[in-house]
């Protein structure tokens, strides 16, 4: 899981600076609306809302967009007419990829994620061709510096973790979906920090790529990720050494 740990600290990295932009407040309200439009405005009947309220608060999007948001989602203002679908593809390498995008247009929007995906050296893919190679799970990721794995299990396996991974300069814990806000909220209480904490497609294996054909999925990935309705892709790439040192 090296590789994997790698690529999420590049992606941990961008999503700070992403986070500086307004389209990445634009793609934490859409989170908001659709967690409010499937399980109601309350967050705390609404997992869903809670954490996507948890991950806007995180990027600093303001109260009043918040809760505007949710209001789009219930219905009480418009605007919340919106759709998920997840589209699936290969990179260069043979890289495969999944792209979860919320848009209200949908025929734009696949003509968009197919222009971005045939310019950067990739194709998508029919309906199931990719997803059956990810698993969604909780995935919270701590710095090793701070904890030990015996730190992590005491907390982490009580309250319903699956499983502890070592990724080299990092622990990924992680969990069903539905034990995901449970795992999360036990080591806030018991005060360990983290570095990231997301329901999120967990590749079953990794493909290694070289550097060439590395640097040529980072592009897709950044071309996929610019696109506004595009809220998050996932991969299973193997990145070398030297392309990380790059990055």
């Amino acid at each position: 899981m090296a590789g994997h740990s790698k690529w999420a600290n590049i992606q941990h990295r961008k999503g700070r600076q992403d986070a500086k932009k307004a389209k990445f407040f634009t793609k934490a309200a859409k989170d908001i609306i659709l967690a409010a439009k499937a399980g109601g405005g309350n967050p705390e009947d609404n997992s869903s809302l809670r954490l996507a309220i948890q991950k806007a608060k995180a990027v600093n999007l303001p109260k009043d967009k918040i809760e505007n948001a949710i209001k789009k989602g219930t219905g009480e203002l418009a605007g919340g007419d919106l759709f998920e679908i997840l589209y699936e593809g290969y990179g260069p390498g043979g890289v495969a990829m999944l792209v979860d995008v919320v848009s209200d247009n949908k025929n734009r929007i696949v003509a968009e994620v197919r222009h971005i995906f045939g310019k950067h050296n990739g194709n998508m893919a029919e309906a199931g061709a990719v997803s059956y190679m990810f698993n969604k799970k909780g995935v919270i990721v701590f710095n090793k510096d701070k904890y030990t794995e015996d730190d992590l299990m005491e907390v982490g396996l009580e309250a319903g973790a699956e499983d502890i991974i070592d990724d080299g300069d990092s622990f990924t814990v992680q969990t069903e979906p539905s034990d995901f806000m449970a795992v999360q909220q036990a080591f806030t209480d018991a005060e360990m920090e983290f570095e990231s904490a997301e329901v999120s497609q967990v590749p079953e294996n990794l493909v290694p790529v070289d550097v060439s054909n590395g640097k040529k999925v980072m592009a897709l990935f950044d071309a996929l990720e610019d696109n506004d309705d595009v809220q998050k892709v996932y991969l299973n790439a193997d990145f070398p050494d030297e392309l990380f040192e790059e990055a």
